[in-house]
């Protein structure tokens, strides 16, 4: 694994504790499989190694035997589903470099200062204040994805959280006003779960500073999906 990965990981404002077990999974993997990240990467293996740790809660109640090379103590399905998400969020690191530049989050003032970098960097900015505390977005809320996104067939949940009553949560964050292709994406991350999961109740909620007409719309018409509009406010101190 890159040195600078740590860095990234800070610089995307991950905890300390969630940065300490990301590099302990991938450092499992790579001891497991006898090369690093970086070589399974560049000889085109990422494909293989996400299959192999793509294990489903039915898998394990099944009894399915462990598909991957890695040793697992527990639950199968819960091992293996923390390992994917190290080894996905590792490739999204490695993309997030491009060729030479800088990675996300460690990108230069003046990149900073465009509308993409600060969207990126507000809805990091979101994410972060919401698991600091999630019960201001709703009471009972405790979110159970160890601390980063989790990673499913079609992309990465922001947080993934379990409601009062036992209820599933996927939440998706965007900065300032969404497009109709919210809902799509928040209803596939929905389904991955279920895929994933025997899941008995299951919602989603997207949050966001504004949403367009179609997102309103759609919203409407699934009971199970709820749009959350954010504020942002200030507060001006003297200085003694």
């Amino acid at each position: 694994m890159r040195d600078d990965y740590r860095a990234w990981l800070e610089a995307e404002q991950y905890s300390e504790n969630t940065r300490a077990t990301q590099m302990a999974q991938l450092r499992k993997i790579e001891r497991a499989y006898g090369e690093t990240l970086d070589a399974i990467v560049a000889r085109g293996g990422l494909p293989d190694l996400i299959r192999d740790l793509t294990y489903s809660s039915a898998d394990e109640r099944l009894g399915k035997p462990n598909p991957s090379r890695l040793e697992i103590g527990g639950s199968l399905f819960k091992g293996l589903m923390s390992a994917k998400s190290a080894a996905t969020l590792y490739a999204r690191f490695l993309g997030a470099m491009g060729d030479d530049g800088p990675p996300q989050g460690l990108a230069s003032a003046e990149g900073a200062a465009t509308p993409e970098g600060q969207r990126l960097s507000l809805e990091r900015d979101l994410q972060q204040a919401l698991r600091e505390d999630i019960a201001a977005l709703e009471p009972g809320l405790v979110i159970i994805d160890g601390g980063v996104e989790r990673a499913v067939a079609s992309g990465f949940i922001d947080i993934l959280a379990r409601d009062a009553v036992g209820s599933l949560v996927v939440i998706e964050l965007k900065a300032g006003k969404t497009d109709a292709r919210v809902i799509g994406q928040v209803l596939g991350y929905m389904g991955d779960i279920m895929d994933e999961e025997e899941v008995t109740a299951l919602r989603g909620i997207i949050i966001a500073h504004d949403f367009d007409q179609r997102s309103r719309s759609a919203a409407r018409a699934i009971p199970n999906l709820s749009l959350i509009r954010y504020a942002i406010s200030f507060s001006f101190h003297p200085e003694s």
